[in-house]
């Protein structure tokens, strides 16, 4: 019977030594078989870290024909049966490490060889020959990676294009990150949050290159050590990163139509001290139209918009990042880190508007405005920590002490001037308008965890955290009449001042045991209070809103009978608290027939989550199939409303619903030759959606599939290509059209596997493609139509230096996933 969990074996890449493993599956069944059983377990040698599905192989005393053999499980756990009375020698192998051989002496009963260390391996970059590598995606039984480093197509791009890949993750046309369905998902960088995403999640994608991204993490059914935000999960974004005795790093540049950057990185170890450093600048621009028609159902009879507008997005930044490790022992270890970017953005936007009014109302306009939207922000933060384990005595305890310190500074500042007929070169100047808007966020967090193993796989987690939050938002507003004022005048209605403070108080323990040799389970809470203040300019300007949520997390997973499958049940309470951009009532009216602001009153989702999966695994297939029930039963929505005495729609923020969403996600891959990788992701959810205050409801069948296929062409060439597609979506009032993606790319390696060149093409049958949506309400309807200009070309340079050396140190980072995530709204 063939041995499982074999495929990250055979699609990792190959290091000294790993041509003398011998796979599990080769292993043939021994000629006599006995009574005797060998147990054990495999783990790092530095981080004391179980190393899964290491290669085990039974060899006789003399001779290579293998007696037995097995692999590890998820723990570093293995088990031989049946093996014959004698003296063998044991073989522990895997990819990255040196093989490790013992001489054993098998009875007729069980033999427990306890703990077993392997020494990672050390190789120069260039003197390696290359037998395989990484599975683009690996199913794990709590999470799906994404190996993006082993995607051609993504060098030179950014971390949203990677995301756009990413099983089970959909990124939209203005840039919004979806996970099976929902925008409430939490994005980590390296299991921590960072102040680069802090803002403008869209633009901050953008800003971190492909190049430094190593693989994206999805996890669906987060468990209680987790900050119980994300009703849809957590999105772990892991950077490059080595751990090693000596200098290594590398350096990248990009041109393209789209997008062009330059990154590097260095890192140094000697002895006990190491340092990473990141660095990258980078330049992006993309151009885009849109139309608007929207029909007022008046009292008075109907009235008619229509909009067009033109816009151009360019924008350039940087981002730096370093890491100080100092590991005065095995046991011990520290780190301090710090990272930042800079950003800025122009958008010159032209946009025409012609209303056409009741005639009652007297509101007929024909004007154009030539805006220009200016976005800034600058951000970073501040990461200590100390990590003890205790040693192969207990192997897998372990207790961190973590601290974290971010700051944000945001700027959305736009000012437009608005003419007299349907040009902005031949109308006269009638009115100008400047809006400022200054948003800080400050955030500090101190936390504790400690994992405390009993026999067997049992364990304790346990821990606690608080988070302190302040954010403010300064906001004004200047209006000139030219026919009636003779310079800028305040506006008071639309400028104020908004303080917010949040702390948040939380504790958490989960129980992880197995019964018996198929059943493992999980059982957890997280205890979490909420306390919020907040202020405006003026009187009746407080409010304060203070809670507490016991939230549960439950698991079970059993091994089937045919090795390599797992069935998994889990439930799970989640909470979204909103952030400022949902808060703030800063309104934002650059278009003078539709304004959006904020609601301070809002409160925190609720949301239970229901999930059973089944996955498999083996050496040329695996697949992973989920189901899935959310229900959120006072869902923030985004609603709008029509006000007929200014003509003009408003949209803000409420719990005005009930949100419910059936879901199916299957993921599968597929090796029909060693040269060839294939794999296909494909989600499909029934999303309802019915509030009572409105008395209205929206429900929609939406459907996700995207295909990744790479094809090496002996030993310096490689193709690949990818593509998908969706169907669209839905809110409470509106749908919008659903598109697509494709992309294509070569790459060749130079200079002995240091360098490669990489060619890549998206999108290029066309110049771009229409985006679609509509909103129907019983005061109007509106449609609007969105076209992108998506056509991409780039050509990217990588040059690599120094030795590698997988003996990096798994280090605790912190992860605050506590915050309902929103748009691509910014600077709120």
């Amino acid at each position: 019977m063939k041995q499982t969990l074999t495929l990250l074996l055979a699609a990792l890449l190959a290091m000294p030594g790993a041509q003398a493993q011998i796979p599990a599956t080769s292993a043939p069944k021994a000629a006599t078989q006995g009574t005797g059983r060998l147990t054990g377990t495999v783990v790092d040698a530095t981080t004391q870290k179980p190393v899964e599905y290491a290669t085990v192989t039974l060899l006789p005393a003399t001779g290579a024909t293998p007696v037995a053999g097995s692999t590890c499980d998820a723990q570093g756990k293995f088990e031989l049966k049946q093996v014959p009375a004698g003296s063998f020698r044991l073989q522990i192998s895997f990819v990255g490490y040196t093989s490790r051989t013992e001489t054993v002496t098998v009875n007729t009963q069980a033999t427990a060889l306890g703990v077993l260390a392997l020494t990672a391996s050390a190789q120069k970059l260039g003197e390696v020959t290359v037998t395989g590598q990484r599975a683009l995606v690996e199913t794990k039984p709590d999470r799906l990676v994404y190996n993006a480093e082993q995607d051609a197509t993504n060098a030179g791009g950014t971390a949203a294009d990677i995301l756009r890949k990413t099983p089970m993750v959909n990124v939209d046309n203005d840039g919004n990150v979806q996970l099976r369905g929902t925008s409430n998902v939490r994005i980590l960088i390296n299991n921590k949050p960072s102040a680069i995403l802090s803002g403008n999640l869209a633009e901050a994608l953008k800003q971190i290159p492909a190049d430094q991204i190593k693989a994206i993490e999805v996890v669906t059914a987060p468990s209680a050590k987790y900050d119980a935000e994300g009703s849809g999960g957590v999105i772990n974004i892991v950077l490059k990163k080595n751990s090693l005795q000596g200098t290594n790093g590398s350096l990248g540049a990009s041109t393209g139509n789209r997008n062009q950057g330059i990154n590097g990185a260095l890192n140094v170890r000697r002895g006990k001290f190491g340092v990473n450093t990141k660095l990258s600048g980078f330049k992006n621009q993309y151009p885009y139209k849109s139309s608007t028609t929207r029909t007022d159902l008046t009292p008075l009879g109907e009235g008619r918009l229509e909009q067009n507008s033109t816009s151009r997005n360019v924008g350039q930044g940087g981002f730096g990042q370093v890491e100080f490790t100092y590991d005065p022992s095995p046991l011990h270890s520290f780190t301090l880190s710090g990272n930042g970017n800079s950003y800025q953005s122009r958008s010159p936007q032209n946009l025409f508007t012609q209303y056409d009014g009741p005639d009652a109302l007297e509101l007929d306009t024909l004007y154009s405005r030539d805006i220009l939207q200016q976005y800034g922000n600058r951000n970073y933060d501040v990461n200590a920590g100390y990590t003890r384990t205790f040693g192969e005595a207990q192997p897998r305890r372990e207790w961190s002490v973590l601290a974290q310190h971010t700051r944000s500074r945001n700027n959305q500042n736009y000012r437009l001037d608005q003419y007299n007929g349907a040009d902005v070169l031949t109308g006269p100047l009638e009115y100008q308008e400047r809006s400022l808007n200054l948003a800080r966020n400050l955030e500090t967090t101190l936390q504790t965890d400690y994992t405390h193993p009993f026999r067997d796989s049992t364990t304790l987690e346990s821990g606690a955290k608080l988070i302190r939050r302040s954010v403010s938002s300064d906001y004004s507003l200047d209006t000139l009449l030219l026919r009636e004022q003779s310079d800028f005048a305040r506006s008071p209605l639309r400028s104020n001042a908004f303080d917010y403070q949040q702390n948040v108080l939380a504790a958490y323990s989960t129980y992880n045991f197995s019964g018996g040799k198929k059943y493992a389970f999980s059982l957890g809470t997280r205890l979490e209070r909420t306390a919020i203040e907040g202020r405006f300019q003026g009187e009746n300007g407080r409010f304060s809103n203070n809670y507490l949520n016991v939230l549960p997390n439950i698991s079970a997973t059993r091994t089937l009978k045919k090795p390599g499958q797992t069935l998994r049940l889990s439930y799970s309470r989640r909470i979204q608290r909103p952030q400022i951009y949902y808060l703030n009532p800063y309104v934002n009216q650059s278009t003078p027939n539709s304004i959006s602001y904020g609601n301070p009153n809002l409160s925190p989702e609720i949301t239970d989550v229901f999930e059973l999966s089944y996955g498999t695994f083996g050496e040329k297939t695996s697949l992973n199939a989920s189901t899935y029930v959310r229900r959120t039963g006072n869902s923030i929505e985004e609603f709008n409303t029509y006000n007929e005495e200014l003509a003009r729609t408003e949209s803000t923020y409420g719990n005005i619903a009930t949100n419910t969403t059936y879901g199916l996600s299957l993921y599968g891959s597929l090796k029909p030759v060693p040269a060839l990788n294939l794999s296909s992701n494909v989600n499909v959810d029934y999303t309802r959606l019915y509030s009572a205050a409105l008395q209205q409801s929206n429900n929609l069948l939406n459907a996700f599939v995207s295909l990744n296929s790479s094809l090496k062409l002996g030993k310096v060439y490689s193709l690949q290509a990818n593509g998908g597609f969706w169907t669209g979506g839905l809110q409470l009032q509106s749908r919008y059209s659903g598109g697509y993606y494709y992309s294509a790319g070569v790459k060749r390696t130079l200079l002995k596997e240091k360098a490669d060149l990489t060619l890549n093409a998206s999108n290029f049958l066309s110049p771009g493609r229409e985006f679609r949506s509509s909103t129907e309400t019983a005061q109007f309807r509106s449609s609007n139509i969105f076209y992108s200009y998506q056509r991409s070309f780039r050509l990217s340079f990588n040059y690599r230096f120094g030795k590698l050396d997988n003996s990096q140190r798994q280090r605790r980072s912190i992860q605050n996933d506590d915050g309902k995530q929103g748009s691509s709204k910014g600077g709120q």
